[in-house]
């Protein structure tokens, strides 16, 4: 995700390399996501709750529209980092600084998360290997340039052949564990592997539970 639109997304390669930069791998992840071109369906499930929505993206440009209220929230991928619109019947607004502490549409996700912010933070560093659904995968520690960010440290699990995103967790401020995305299934369309359904947890910081859970499914 975490980080959700990175992950979208998920080609195959033949060999995974040897332990790469975090820089290069970050980097790796977010060419992956920009230079797409798709459109499809999905829909957010939180309980009892359903939202569907449509997924475009045109390269670097990145939209999911939604309806009951109609409202497209748009993504643009920059080399400087990413810029989230809101866009409305009453106009566009750019999401910007507590802005991105809000949850979208009332899910588990926030603003921040829908705009990959941590993936352009240059504190990074490799910590370790593992493996998620059979696949290997780099483990990468990540530090905000300041305190704007809900997180105080995230860590991702980055799939080596392809570089996509896996897991993602999310620390506050007294680093506790606050937030976690992971890809539970991926689907094969066309040759490309395509995210499936993927996870959402909020989690409470005091004792550690599960608060709130929320799925981003995605139809062929």
């Amino acid at each position: 995700m975490l980080v959700l639109l990175i992950m979208l997304v998920i080609e195959s390669a033949t060999t995974a390399s040897a332990a790469p930069s975090a820089t290069d791998i970050l980097t790796s992840a977010r060419e992956q996501v920009a230079r797409q071109q798709v459109e499809l369906d999905g829909k957010l499930r939180e309980g009892d709750t359903i939202i569907p929505f449509r997924l475009t993206q045109s390269g670097p440009v990145i939209r999911y529209t939604f309806s009951d209220p109609t409202e497209a929230l748009q993504l643009r991928l920059g080399d400087s980092g990413p810029v989230l619109e809101a866009i409305t019947g009453d106009g566009v607004d750019k999401i910007a600084g507590a802005e991105f502490n809000q949850r979208v549409r009332n899910t588990a996700i926030t603003y921040e998360d829908l705009a990959l912010r941590f993936v352009y933070w240059t504190n990074a560093k490799v910590v370790g290997e593992d493996y998620i659904n059979t696949r290997r995968v780099w483990k990468l520690e990540l530090l905000p340039p300041d305190h704007a960010s809900q997180y105080s440290r995230v860590f991702v699990w980055c799939e080596q052949q392809s570089g996509a995103l896996m897991r993602m967790e999310g620390f506050d401020w007294n680093g506790k564990l606050v937030k976690r995305f992971e890809v539970v299934s991926v689907q094969k369309v066309e040759g490309r592997y395509l995210l499936k359904q993927m996870r959402i947890e909020q989690i409470r910081p005091d004792d550690g539970r599960v608060q709130a859970r929320t799925y981003l499914d995605i139809k062929k």
